[in-house]
């Protein structure tokens, strides 16, 4: 059972390698169930999902090409 389980480094890199390309199935599938049985793998998989979708709400929020309004110019 060892063999198909990942090491909790092993799971830590997938989870930010799913944040840049899809994981194929197997990958998925092993890290689902490390994920399962391990609660310090699984807060830090949440974590980096909180983190992803921050700088992703930043990154729409905040558009550096916009020119500042005649207000914000008079302050």
């Amino acid at each position: 059972m060892r063999f198909f389980l990942y090491s909790c480094k092993q799971a830590h890199q997938m989870v930010s390698e799913g944040l840049d390309r899809p994981l194929s199935v197997s990958e998925r599938a092993r890290l689902k169930m490390h994920l399962s049985i391990c609660d310090a793998c699984t807060n830090f998989n949440g974590q980096m999902q909180f983190l992803r979708k921050a700088m992703h709400k930043v990154s729409h929020d905040v558009d550096p090409t916009a020119k500042p309004d005649a207000k914000d110019r008079q302050q």
